[in-house]
């Protein structure tokens, strides 16, 4: 585990800072309400609000709110992982699927437990110096516990070049 990794958590926990860090990195997330309800190692927990501004319409939530919350149920995932690790590593979604099975007319719930998966790539990719991807699942369901829709998304991972752009030797 990355020692920084509960730093992180608290961060994604805290609502103000996690509220700032939405409205300056991803404000589409802050205006539908994307929020993560629960962060451990092993999994991520985020809701996106059937409100106007996330909605479709059909009366249902946006097929695009839905993956926004999805990403972030696995993107929170990865960067607990990379949250201050050293050498530093980019990540970055190469691929998105997804299924829709039920109109999602309520909140709607994304949980992802793939943190093994984002743990081993990491260390792989850190290890090798080779690029790794993870296929990570994330299904969102409604309050009543129903399924209203399934994502895979596939991340990749890749360690960070040496910043070259100065060089004391003038090589």
């Amino acid at each position: 585990m990355n020692k920084n990794m509960p730093a992180f958590i608290r961060l994604m926990k805290h609502p103000l800072k996690f509220r700032l860090f939405l409205l300056l990195r991803l404000p589409a997330a802050f205006i539908a309400g994307v929020r993560v309800r629960e962060l451990d190692e092993q999994r991520a927990v985020v809701t996106i609000p059937y409100k106007w501004l996330s909605q479709n319409p059909f009366r249902s939530t946006y097929f695009a709110s839905l993956s926004m919350a999805a990403e972030m149920s696995t993107g929170a995932l990865a960067m607990a992982y990379l949250y201050k690790i050293q050498p530093p590593v980019s990540m970055l979604v190469v691929r998105v699927d997804s299924e829709y099975f039920k109109k999602a007319t309520d909140r709607s719930t994304f949980v992802c437990a793939d943190g093994d998966l984002f743990r081993k790539a990491i260390e792989e990719t850190i290890a090798t110096g080779e690029a790794r991807t993870v296929r990570a699942r994330s299904v969102g369901t409604n309050k009543a516990g129903e399924v209203v829709a399934e994502f895979y998304i596939t991340w990749s991972f890749k360690v960070k070049p040496a910043d070259r752009s100065f060089s004391a030797g003038g090589e």
